[in-house]
């Protein structure tokens, strides 16, 4: 609504040179009787035209030429607010339109032929994904979806490294659980992978092999089959939450491909590196950064900075328009050093996005389940799905803004009632469903004629909340912000409970029944459309 509400005013103050090209933004007022949107291009003015803002927003007003189909009230609050009221004839064109596009509603083409690279999860084959990750890969996912729906074709991505010393050590994890089973006395290092997943591997490799690779390196059969292995496993683990990427990308490529030495060179023939005591140092202190640091130590291994910053410029030559990487807060002090090295070399940021989320710990009965990775008493994210299923999985990761810690509370995660928002919503939606179902037994239909006829203060809630889906989506995608719709969706429930306790529509009228039938179908609708965004499914009975 707001977005046309924009179009309307710029169309409709030709006569108003100074706001023409001015940001002027739209709020809907805390309290509802000020209107349905509030502008503050008045205030934003006066500092320019060093006039009162009421003054100026008289003289907007008075030369505005709004449709009274649209906008039937137009008034100033405070020191020069501008409050608009919408006419009921449009919240009744928002359901008929609802009502057309079905599943499309909520969708725009405002970025279409636009492309977007999203790369998350991205961690590494050494183990299973645990509910840290959890968040990563559904706040990724989500934000794709979220991206789709404006226009832009997106590109999942995972980036991964299958080389280093992580690796060698899992490797050698496996290789010593081998010969354990083999009945070795193996004095087992506490920093190595202690889950009970290396001890399968393990078994496997002997079921099939026997004792034949005794003497085989950590770096041969027992890294590779733990990788692949891994990997499946991390694969099936996102199926399960209905992630799917599309490219895989392997750090090893950089090397194979000669990205490493092309951007090494560039760095040097640019005056961007120097060499000292043996290693290579990226000049980050003249690219704004506090300190340089370095890229190649005196052993020849690059550092995360050098392949992270051959990997970015190869997402810039792919041509694509917006670039999103998701990381946890343990990139947060180290992101910056590859950002301002791309920027030096030239390359667009403002085409790149990096977000961070804050770590999620697990909560039952009041206390916090502790966890460590390399100790293997983490919680897997198949384990959390197992104990709550998907949909309550993906719901809870979403409803909080990623800048936040989150607590996922088990406890309530497994309610069956209210106070379970995921179960709150599908029980809406699946009551509507029930309702449609009813109806139709009392020859009812859903008929758009009489909208006129929604007069309710619960039934003019409901239409105009409804109307507020596709500025929600644009919003949010935009924003990169997924726990604005579940809290759109949590008030739309809310509203519609509400509305449905006090407008029945069996016994009523007929066509005010029928308009009622349509208001509530077209909730189930962006009920519907919202869970599926965040990739929660929409039962149509519980």
């Amino acid at each position: 609504m707001k977005n046309r509400l924009t179009v309307l005013m710029q169309e409709s103050s030709e006569r108003l040179d100074y706001l023409k090209d001015l940001n002027f933004t739209f709020e809907k007022p805390k309290n509802e009787d000020h209107g349905d949107l509030s502008s503050n291009i008045a205030m934003v003015l006066s500092k320019q035209l060093k006039r009162n803002p009421r003054s100026i927003a008289e003289e907007i007003i008075s030369n505005l030429n709004l449709d009274s189909n649209i906008i039937s009230k137009v008034a100033i609050a405070g020191p020069g607010f501008i409050n608009f009221h919408f006419a009921h004839n449009y919240l009744s064109e928002g359901i008929k339109t609802i009502f057309e596009k079905r599943g499309d509603y909520g969708k725009s083409k405002k970025f279409f032929g636009k492309r977007a690279n999203v790369e998350f999860v991205s961690a590494n084959p050494t183990g299973p994904l645990t509910v840290g990750h959890g968040r990563n890969a559904v706040c990724g996912d989500t934000i794709a979806n979220l991206l789709e729906w404006i226009g832009y074709e997106v590109d999942r991505e995972y980036y991964f490294n299958n080389a280093g010393r992580q690796m060698r050590v899992l490797g050698d994890s496996v290789r010593l659980r081998y010969l354990e089973l083999l009945g070795e006395q193996i004095d087992f290092p506490q920093d190595y992978y202690q889950g009970e997943y290396i001890r399968e591997i393990a078994k496997d490799i002997l079921k099939e092999s026997g004792s034949v690779y005794k003497e085989e390196s950590a770096e041969g059969i027992f890294k590779d089959r733990a990788e692949s292995e891994i990997f499946k496993d991390i694969e099936k683990t996102l199926e399960r939450l209905n992630i799917k990427h599309k490219i895989f990308f392997n750090e090893n490529t950089l090397y194979e491909d000669g990205k490493i030495d092309e951007v090494l060179s560039i760095f040097k023939n640019r005056g961007l590196s120097y060499e000292k005591e043996g290693a290579t140092w990226l000049k980050l202190s003249e690219m704004g950064n506090q300190q340089d640091k370095v890229i190649v130590k005196s052993t020849g291994e690059p550092t995360y900075r050098l392949p992270d910053i051959a990997y970015h410029i190869t997402k810039y030559e792919r041509n694509y328009d917006l670039i999103i990487d998701l990381f946890g807060s343990d990139h947060n002090a180290t992101y910056p050093d590859v950002m301002a090295a791309l920027g030096a070399l030239g390359y667009d940021l403002e085409k790149m996005k990096v977000l961070i989320h804050q770590f999620v710990t697990i909560s039952q009965d009041g206390e916090i389940v502790k966890m460590s990775t390399r100790k293997a008493n983490y919680i897997t994210l198949d384990e959390l799905s197992d104990e709550v299923g998907a949909d309550v999985v993906r719901y809870f990761f979403n409803m909080r803004g990623i800048s936040t810690h989150m607590n996922f509370d088990l406890n309530l995660a497994k309610k069956h009632s209210d106070e379970n928002p995921v179960f709150y919503l599908q029980y809406a939606h699946a009551r509507i469903c029930s309702i449609v179902r009813t109806v139709k037994e009392e020859n009812l239909s859903v008929n758009l004629e009489n909208l006129d006829l929604l007069q309710s203060n619960e039934e003019v809630t409901l239409l105009k909340k409804l109307n507020h889906f596709e500025d929600e989506v644009l919003y949010s995608a935009e924003n990169f912000e997924t726990n604005r719709i579940t809290s759109y969706l949590e008030e739309l429930a809310a509203h519609f409970h509400k509305f449905y306790t006090f407008s029945r529509i069996l016994g009523t009228e007929k066509r005010l029944a029928e308009a009622r039938l349509a208001l509530a179908e077209a909730t189930k609708i962006v009920i519907a459309n919202g869970l599926t965004i965040l990739g929660v499914s929409a039962p149509e009975k519980m």
